[in-house]
């Protein structure tokens, strides 16, 4: 997802078109991922998690190939929509995990391996921006072309299928939604890892170009920064991992909205007395890191286990609510900045968000309480 962020600007001018235009490569993706996630996760329940993740990620070595063939912005788009069908592999993992544990154990599971997954996109940009600066932003996708074909072999090789299938038909499986919306703790609980990612996700759209338009980087320079917030990731998932059981989802998913928010309001903060620098505003963007990597493997356990019988079709869902709404707010964070605003809209709308998320999990809190859970 965010390997060739640093490249934007150079991709902006390759296809001669405006940064506005191919900063939609975020949003369109995350959209389009969105919808797919709704997809994933009744044909799994119902096929199985194996065979649904290896046509997935063949899928997205094939529409990889077309963004590196593109003749035109418009052509390139499209292809980078498609990539999105890789999410198959972020559904799908981990509802593997909850087809294998109970809800707290499932939630320390998933903090151990999204824990793993946070050195990607924590080296991501900065590889991403040496490659752009040595080879061009082309490299970006070659690499990524190279990661899917090596994921496919591992999966075909390595992944066992853990879930029983339904029986159902698909149409008897999309039926099932319904039971979870009906659910106010599932809304919670997708809401607040959704509100709480989307913090990052209005990041996404806005920091290359804070980055580059307001404090002047290279590519290099921003690549090296913008992985800040995984360093916080990398040590949420870990808090996740370890505490989960021993405090519960509810607790850690309060913890990392407070954390997210605090992180905004202390760069906001310093932004408005005229001290802001490129080291405060991505140094600060580590406690939504930090934040998120609490909230979102906890919040995630506790979506698939208000139906656990529907765990991979709430997996997906989830998903889709958490990127769906990150898409709309990479978008208007890319069109809300400007040389002259700096980057004040940005975290005014991280910080609208990461209050959105602490509100959302103080309803499942109390919907807990209310039903005597």
């Amino acid at each position: 997802m965010n390997i060739f962020l640093p490249s934007l600007p150079n991709m902006t001018e390759h296809f001669r078109t405006d940064y506005r235009l191919m900063q939609l490569s975020v949003a369109l993706y995350l959209g389009v991922n969105a919808v797919i996630q709704i997809l994933v996760g009744p044909v799994a329940d119902q096929m199985g998690r194996r065979p649904v993740i290896l046509w997935g990620l063949a899928l997205f070595c094939l529409a990889t190939l077309g963004c590196l063939l593109a003749p035109s912005v418009e052509v390139f788009l499209a292809f980078r929509m498609a990539q999105a069908v890789v999410a198959v592999g972020m559904v799908l993992s981990r509802a593997a995990i909850r087809d294998l544990y109970p809800q707290d154990k499932a939630a320390s599971m998933i903090g151990y391996v999204t824990m793993g997954m946070a050195v990607v996109p924590m080296i991501g940009p900065a590889v991403g921006g040496i490659l752009d600066e040595l080879f061009g932003w082309k490299a970006n996708f070659w690499l990524l072309l190279l990661l899917g074909l090596a994921a496919w072999a591992l999966v075909r090789i390595d992944f066992g299928e853990t879930a029983r299938k339904s029986g159902l038909t698909l149409a008897q499986q999309f039926r099932e939604y319904p039971e979870l919306l009906r659910s106010p703790r599932f809304w919670g609980y997708s809401l607040a890892s959704g509100m709480s990612a989307g913090a990052f996700f209005a990041y996404l759209g806005g920091a290359p170009f804070v980055g580059t338009e307001v404090f002047g980087m290279s590519p290099g320079e921003l690549g090296f920064y913008f992985g800040a917030p995984a360093v916080g990731y990398f040590l949420g998932n870990f808090i996740s991992g370890r505490f989960s059981v021993r405090f519960g989802v509810n607790r850690m998913v309060m913890w990392g909205c407070w954390a997210n928010g605090l992180g905004i309001t202390a760069s906001l903060l310093i932004m408005l007395s005229g001290g802001g620098s490129a080291i405060t505003f991505f140094g600060f963007m580590t406690f939504v890191g930090l934040g998120n990597g609490m909230s979102i493997p906890n919040a995630t356990a506790g979506a698939m286990s208000v139906r656990p019988h529907l765990a991979g079709t709430a997996s997906g869902l989830s998903g889709a609510i958490m990127l769906g709404g990150g898409a709309g707010l990479s978008a208007l964070a890319g069109t809300l900045l400007t040389p002259e605003t700096g980057a004040l809209p940005l975290l005014w709308l991280m910080l609208a968000t990461a209050a959105l998320a602490v509100a959302a999990i103080s309803v499942v809190i109390r919907r807990e309480r209310q039903l005597g859970l």
